[in-house]
């Protein structure tokens, strides 16, 4: 590895996505290789970013949970495919049909549990999209946070829904198999195990005296966030530094075992980066806690982490036996930061692979664009897919575009709006594309457009693996409707006008 190379890996993303500090690393042959600690940790303070610099993680600590309950699973504790009430003694979770099937782990593991982003409507209000509490109110347990039950509001093994709250079902069972509190759980069946001593679940003195001040970034520079906890922390409450997560890498990519110990057999981590759910075969598709993507050729299992001020990734490319991360301590919810570009960033350059993923040796076969054409909506369920819905509005709209294929949402946030274009990405395949997302810090992801019959025609469904879209008829295109609506009132305001201006005539 090239140290300059690397480093000005990290000086092109910050040109594009500013940081107040960041801890990056890569993990290789057991140990961390190379790490940079850029800038502060507190800009009032000047404290620099080291590697012991604690740094919240968010849902980086779903991975850590999915460990959790795998090595319940190896001690035949629970099974992946059994129903999760089950194990689950301290609240209920409430199907909206009665004819759903039961939640199974492997369903809340892969984000199919059928629960919501929202558990209800008036989460809308609550601090962070409901998922934040005031750091000064103690966050209570999860069993009177979801008293009433938990809703299921999707048929459960049927579509991707991301939840915090499906982690925190996984992180109450496991307190409720062991007996044990699950911030307890992870210091002593994984954060001891593996050296990470300055790892917390919980805002302790393991991690309080080194914790980094997180910023969002505004019109007139950077600006402390204000502090929150995080009422599902199963699901991404664990505070962690770059030493520690070079640790949990490095034993994640040698079957979860470092120079400190072993967690888990190497069968059951190879299970953890293997699509569990992969609604078209031609997608990546879901493993267990981690997103799967790949690179080149070259197969990664990755999971990003968003806390308001905080933004942190990992990713593996487990057949390499290459690991990388990125911490930072700047961004708002929105995702949009220096952590993921980051990570892919380093992760292609130690993989030897070029910078841009967008391959230019796949022509456009423009024939069936045609056919591809046209609005896609959202499958019902506003709670369940509500996060979807704030950045992709009322669905997308294929269209040809200067000569190429673009997806452009239906959303009132300008950098979405104008849409992507969508690159070809099979020599054998004309509904394989990828998606171009690295506007929004999110990278590229292969997807794939699908034939499906619906009322006697052909439509096709868009399957990106973090969104999945229907192609419906043009004629229900909110779109339309809204550019109707506008031309009636623009009509009737002009009749007005016209009819104000003649009686003023008339008048004088």
């Amino acid at each position: 590895m090239d140290e300059q190379q690397l480093t000005a890996k990290v000086a092109e993303v910050l040109d594009r996505w500013p940081s107040a500090g960041i801890a990056a690393g890569v993990v290789r042959e057991r140990s961390l290789q190379w790490f940079l600690g850029h800038s502060v940790a507190d800009i009032a303070s000047g404290t620099p970013i080291t590697q012991d610099t604690v740094f919240r993680i968010g849902s980086v600590t779903k991975t850590m949970t999915a460990v959790a309950v795998m090595q319940l699973c190896e001690q035949a504790l629970v099974d992946l495919d059994a129903p999760a009430v089950d194990y689950l003694r301290s609240f209920e979770l409430v199907p909206a049909k009665s004819c759903f099937r039961a939640v199974t782990i492997r369903h809340l593991l892969t984000h199919t549990g059928g629960i919501g982003y929202m558990r209800r409507w008036s989460d809308v209000l609550r601090p962070g999209l409901g998922t934040g509490d005031n750091a000064r109110r103690p966050v209570g347990a999860l069993a009177d946070y979801y008293r009433g039950g938990l809703p299921v509001v999707i048929e459960p093994g049927t579509r991707w829904v991301y939840s915090n709250h499906g982690f925190a079902v996984l992180g109450q069972i496991v307190e409720d198999v062991t007996g044990q509190p699950f911030d307890r759980y992870l210091r002593e069946h994984l954060f001891g195990p593996l050296g990470m001593q300055h790892s917390d679940l919980a805002r302790s003195q393991r991690v309080a005296a080194s914790l980094a001040t997180g910023y969002v970034v505004r019109a007139r520079g950077l600006k402390a966030v204000k502090d929150h906890d995080i009422p599902t922390a199963p699901g991404g409450a664990v505070y962690s530094t770059a030493r520690d997560v070079a640790r949990y890498v490095a034993a994640l990519l040698s079957g979860v075992a470092n120079d400190h110990g072993a967690v888990l057999k190497p069968e059951t981590v190879a299970s953890l980066f293997a699509p569990h759910f992969q609604p078209d075969a031609r997608v990546p598709g879901m493993g267990l806690g981690f997103e799967l993507n790949e690179e080149g050729g070259h197969r990664v299992a990755a999971k990003g982490g968003i806390v308001s001020g905080f933004l942190s990734a990992i990713a593996l490319a487990p057949d390499d036996g290459i690991g990388v991360f990125a911490l930072t301590n700047t961004g708002g919810l929105n995702g949009r930061g220096a952590a993921e570009p980051l990570a892919t960033a380093l992760l292609r350059h130690v993989l030897g692979l070029p910078g841009e993923a967008i391959r230019t040796d796949v022509l456009a076969r423009p024939a069936v664009w045609g056919e591809l054409c046209g609005w896609y909506g959202m499958d019902p369920g506003p709670l369940a897919n509500l996060f979807d819905r704030l950045v992709f509005g009322a669905g997308a709209e294929i269209v040809v575009r200067r000569g190429q294929l673009w997806f452009r949402p239906l959303s009132a946030i300008p950098t979405v709006r104008h849409g992507f274009p969508l690159h070809p990405d099979d020599e054998d395949d004309p509904y394989v594309f990828r998606l171009d997302l690295a506007e929004m810090g999110l990278g590229t992801f292969r997807v794939a457009f699908s034939p499906c019959s619906e009322a006697g025609r052909t439509r096709h469904r868009f399957e990106a693996g973090f969104v999945s879209l229907r192609q419906r008829p043009d004629a229900l295109n909110p779109k339309r409707w809204l550019a109707g609506g506008l031309a009636v009132g623009v009509a009737a305001l002009a009749t007005r006008t016209g009819h104000v201006a003649s009686s003023r005539t008339r008048s004088t």
